[in-house]
Formats: C-alpha cells, structure tokens, sequence
C-alpha cells in the first residue's frame, strides 16, 4: 500500500508520518512538502492514500483536490487540517474524510483504520454466469443492478449484462460491499452516487434511478453516510 503525505510544515508532516507507521505496517510513505512536489510525483505514479494539508502556500490542497478530480484513478483523499472552516469548502471534491490537526493522535488511526476498510472492498470481485461466459468483475466497475422479471441487469460504464438471479440474493450477497438497496427494482453501488434527491439518485454516468417509498429512509441513511465521508 502506498501513502502520500503533504504538509508545508515539517515538524507535522514527520508526526503525521510517524503516527501512519505506528498504525499501519508494511506501507510505502512519501513525504511532500509541497503542492507542486506532490503533483509531479502523482504524474509518475499515483498513491493509494492521500494525506493532504488543506491550507499551504503557492499550491494549496483544494487546488490539488482539482486536479485529482480529474484523474481516472483517484486515491482515497484524506484534509489533514487546523483550519475547520476550510472543510466545507472541500465538500465539492468529496473527499474520504477529514483529520484535524489538533485531535492527530485520535482521528488519524480511525481514519486509516477506514480507508484500509475501503481499498480492501474495492478489491473484491463479483462472479456470475449469463448465457454466453462466465464473468467476474471488480466491485467497483458495477454502477448498480436492476431487477428484470426472473434476471437481473447489470450494468458497467460500458456494458449491460444480464443473467438470471434475484435483487435480494445479490443484495444478501453484497451487504458489505456498500451496494445499497434504493428500490424494489433497484440495488445501486454507493460510490456510483452523484446527487440524491427526495425521490431519485443521479449517478456519476448521468443514469437517474427512483428511490421507493418504502427504501428511502434507510437508502438515504447509508447513502448519505458514505457521500459525507
């Protein structure tokens, strides 16, 4: 696992080092002092976490958020921060949590603890047999299922498979790995949420999905549990 560390301020960005080590073993850390250092090593090779001071000079780490907002592969964003009033601003780039400065000791082991959590479910796979191949995909390429009398929808970016199996089974199946179920008809990936409206989602490829009565409540709970991250 690889980390990525930027601070201007070198005294915390060894802390911050220090407390990762203690936490997790076995990852590779890099430390940046600046935005524009952490930027040109991005461009070479990604990180899996991000630990990103918000307020430093020149580049600050909002204008980072920006630019890995526009990347394919994005890593699990971190606001290491002493600034609070800040972290409303960063809500845009939907960041995967928060860790203040002055509660280091505390909220940074939690925060890894979770981020650990996250990669590890990107990781799984999800298998199952249409009528022309056996398919397996990652978790985090499936956009949401939709239910189709006996079969069920799959659908990626790009493809639609479909396959006979029910809404629940699959539900059963993936009730850790953050699919939720918004409607009778339909069980979405969290990570696929762009916008949740009152009665409908709208995903990052544009879909919009109805949210059921009878599912929204606990829908929106788990959704927006995740979107606040």
């Amino acid at each position: 696992m690889k980390i990525y560390i930027c601070d201007d301020e070198p005294k915390i960005l060894s802390d911050i080092s220090s407390k990762v080590k203690d936490t997790l073993s076995g990852v590779d850390i890099s430390e940046f002092t600046s935005g524009k250092s952490l930027l040109e090593a991005i461009a070479e090779s990604s990180c899996d976490i991000l630990l990103l001071d918000i307020d430093m000079p020149e580049i600050s780490g909002l204008d980072i958020a920006k630019e890995l907002a526009m990347m394919t592969e994005k890593p699990l964003l971190v606001f290491v921060t002493s600034h609070d009033e800040l972290v409303y601003d960063s809500f845009k780039f939907h960041p995967f949590g928060f860790v203040r400065k002055s509660y280091l000791d505390k909220e940074l082991p939690c925060i890894l603890t979770d981020c650990v959590r996250e990669l590890e479910s990107r990781e799984k796979h999800f298998c199952f047999h249409t009528a022309n191949a056996d398919v397996k995909l990652q978790l985090d390429e499936i956009l949401y299922f939709e239910s189709d009398g006996n079969y069920l929808k799959l659908f990626t970016e790009s493809t639609e498979y479909r396959y006979r199996d029910t809404l629940s089974a699959v539900e059963n199946a993936l009730s850790d790995g953050g699919f939720v179920r918004i409607h009778k008809g339909f069980l979405v990936n969290q990570t696929a949420v762009k916008i949740l409206h009152s009665d409908e989602t709208e995903l990052t490829n544009g879909v919009r999905l109805p949210v059921g009565r009878s599912y929204a409540e606990n829908a929106k709970k788990q959704l927006m549990r995740y979107m606040l991250k």
